[in-house]
């Protein structure tokens, strides 16, 4: 399955696609954490945006009883922030090995999914698709 680094478990490319296929993993939230230029100009159909600078006033309010996996660019701020959440006290989280670069499926262009106003129910996968 996954790969830990640093104590960080870390999804490859078709691990990430299983688990965004699969019906029964809707509950694992997959978030976005780069920069919104970057979002708009290519991203995972139906994963929101948060960006990393906007974690530290917002990580009192994701539920620290769900599984998170993290994405960016190329896999280090999303890292960063897998391991800032596990110092915050959140047990499942997993980091996108080598994020968007090694990302070869589908891709969504503009800012539909960019989380303005953050609740949970916003990061969900299927609040995305409806």
């Amino acid at each position: 399955m996954s790969t830990e680094i640093q104590g960080v478990s870390h999804l490859d490319r078709n691990e990430l696609a299983e688990l965004l296929d699969d019906p029964e993993k809707s509950d694992i939230y997959v978030v976005d954490v780069r920069e919104p230029e970057e979002f708009i100009s290519g991203h995972i159909p139906g994963v929101p945006l948060v960006p990393m600078g906007h974690i530290p006033e917002l990580v009192e309010h994701f539920d620290k009883d769900a599984e998170y996996v993290f994405i960016c660019r190329s896999g280090q701020r999303s890292f960063n922030v897998a391991k800032y959440f596990q110092m915050n006290g959140f047990e499942k989280v997993h980091n996108f090995l080598g994020g968007m670069l090694s990302w070869d499926g589908e891709l969504a262009y503009g800012p539909e999914g960019i989380v303005d106003e953050f609740s949970m129910d916003k990061l969900s996968r299927n609040h995305n698709n409806s």
